[in-house]
């Protein structure tokens, strides 16, 4: 199993959580926008604290309320893509990549599955939408996590970067073992890219 998780938060009279026990692959938080799709993302993450409920992610406990178990984000071991790529600008995409990386040597493995090997030399200012979210999926990647959160990632492109970085994440999830929870609002997304799908 990759992911069990049932986490509620409470703000005001609104109650936005998730349960769900998903096998290895990817698993898609689908609904329309503002159902909470990335506060369950982020309650995942450990950015935010959910006033109840338990996140584990391939056996390891993560979150439990009753079990006083609440580690910090920087322990959870996540990957996390953000609906922004957020690329320091003053770094090449090489130095992006590899900015908190375990492992160097996976740079070139890692650039060939995202074919952005292409690209490493050059400043995030000079990407399209598809490159910088590729680069953005492969620093994740490169830091090494136990599964990788993804919000929103075909977010704001245009229908050809779009496809780009959708069979990028099909290469990424056909070859890697890697449990992935990805978010999205798009039906035709989640059922190309989704193992699983959990409709919030």
């Amino acid at each position: 199993m990759s992911f069990d998780v049932a986490v509620q938060l409470t703000r005001g009279d609104a109650r936005i959580g998730a349960a769900f026990q998903t096998g290895a692959g990817v698993t898609v938080l689908f609904g329309r926008s503002g159902v909470g799709k990335t506060t369950v993302l982020n309650m995942v993450a450990g950015l935010i604290r959910p006033d109840k409920g338990h996140a584990r992610v391939n056996g390891r406990t993560l979150y439990d309320r009753n079990a006083a178990v609440d580690l910090p984000p920087e322990r959870r071991r996540a990957g996390y893509v953000f609906q922004e790529t957020r690329l320091f600008p003053h770094r090449r995409v090489r130095a992006n990549l590899l900015y908190g990386a375990e492992d160097e040597a996976r740079l070139a493995e890692t650039a060939a599955m995202l074919d952005i090997a292409h690209l490493l030399d050059r400043w995030p200012r000079t990407l399209s939408g598809g490159e910088a979210r590729r680069v953005a999926i492969g620093r994740a990647l490169l830091s090494d996590p136990e599964f990788l959160l993804l919000d929103e990632p075909l977010a704001s492109l245009d229908a050809a970067r779009a496809d780009e970085v959708m069979r990028a994440l099909e290469r990424l999830r056909d070859g890697t073992r890697l449990p992935m929870l990805l978010v999205t609002h798009d039906p035709a997304e989640a059922e190309r890219l989704g193992n699983h799908v959990v409709r919030l």
